[in-house]
């Protein structure tokens, strides 16, 4: 056989091997005693460019310090993928964290309203059209000087809830629809590096940990991955609910059970909150949403979104892909077969923001 045909045929392997390995990993990591503050208020900064997608700021943990929040940013995301937030849920007696991922659909993210396109079910922030990303901004900060692929959708609000976890008590009690179960199943692909460098450098920041900020970290977002430049930066406007200090210590409380480990399918498990389930020792921190209802049961208004609003608002959902039915905007304010390999895609350059280069 040809030397050059072994070579391309090996090099084929090389590259399909790679392929696979960055997807699926996507399993239940972190568990721990008491649950996470609410979700702070904030804005969200102006978008850096085509190309990128608003990644929303959620609470990590640290087992030396306990919970700290890790900055909504704009990420330059993979071409066709979408990103489901992470969330922390209820299970089993502690709190699990479920990572975020990247995929084709936006899966089951706990029913959290994180904002800006994510009301807590679905995404309405924008969606890939041949190639290209195009933003709502009825529900995104986005300059049409920067963006021209640009549309309107209107939103609705059903739930500005800024509780930060599902099911326990106070949490969030939705379940993920037979779509979301189904997406969950897909091959995905877990966070960028640029992500996990981002989460890395929040934790660097005394100011990001709920033990100091109380629940209003003074970086709550930022343009674009790492940069906590403070010239760059948006600082909370507020909590999203008063912070109660937790009751034992950050290493007392994490705990190593046997979800804490990585699923080689992809697909983050979960088990649906039972109606009165409570959660011991976190009343401190239960947000209640006696009135919340699943976006998936509500019937679609023409309200028209506010782009700049504080804090996320719910969307409604009319279509069966929520990512080609975008609507919403704002961080919420206290009151098939597998998919191909996604294409890497250069950042753009020769745009400026803020003075900088991109």
């Amino acid at each position: 056989m040809n030397r050059s045909i072994i070579r391309w045929v090996l090099l084929g392997l090389v590259v399909l091997s790679i392929t696979a390995a960055s997807f699926g990993q996507v399993g239940v990591g972190i568990a721990v005693r008491f649950g996470p503050p609410p979700l702070p208020v904030y804005a969200q900064p102006i978008c850096p460019g085509a190309g990128y997608i608003w990644t929303p700021g959620y609470w990590a943990w640290n087992n030396g310090a306990g919970y700290y929040w890790v900055p909504g940013t704009w990420v330059f995301a993979p071409v066709g993928m979408l990103w489901t937030p992470g969330y922390w849920g209820w299970g089993s007696g502690f709190y699990m964290w479920h990572p975020g991922y990247w995929g084709p659909h936006v899966g089951f993210y706990g029913g959290i309203n994180y904002g800006y396109g994510y009301p807590g079910a679905g995404f309405y922030g924008g969606e890939w059209r041949h190639g290209g990303f195009y933003y709502n901004r009825s529900v995104t900060n986005v300059s049409v000087t920067n963006v021209t692929n640009v549309y309107n959708r209107t939103v609705i609000v059903r739930n500005n809830s800024t509780t930060s976890f599902n099911g326990g008590s106070g949490g969030i009690p939705a379940r993920p629809t037979r779509e979301e179960e189904k997406w969950g199943r897909e091959r995905h692909t877990a966070a960028l590096e640029v992500q996990t460098e981002h989460e890395r450098g929040a934790a660097m920041n005394r100011q990001n940990f709920a033990s100091e900020n109380h629940g209003r970290p003074v970086v709550a977002a930022t343009s674009r991955p790492g940069d906590f430049d403070s010239h760059s930066v948006v600082p909370a406007r507020s909590a999203g609910g008063e912070y109660h200090p937790p009751t034992m210590s950050p290493r007392d409380a994490r705990v190593a059970g046997p979800e804490d480990h990585r699923n080689p399918e992809g697909y983050r498990p979960f088990t649906p909150p039972a109606k009165g389930t409570a959660s011991p020792g976190n009343d401190h921190n239960a947000n209640p949403n006696h009135g919340y209802e699943s976006p998936h049961n509500q019937n679609p208004h023409s309200e028209p979104g506010h782009a700049n609003d504080q804090h996320p608002q719910h969307e409604s959902h009319g279509s069966s892909q929520p990512h080609g039915s975008p609507k919403m905007n704002e961080r919420p304010a206290p009151s098939r077969p597998a998919p191909p390999a996604p294409q890497k895609q250069s950042p753009p350059h020769g745009n400026s923001y803020h003075g900088k280069r991109f």
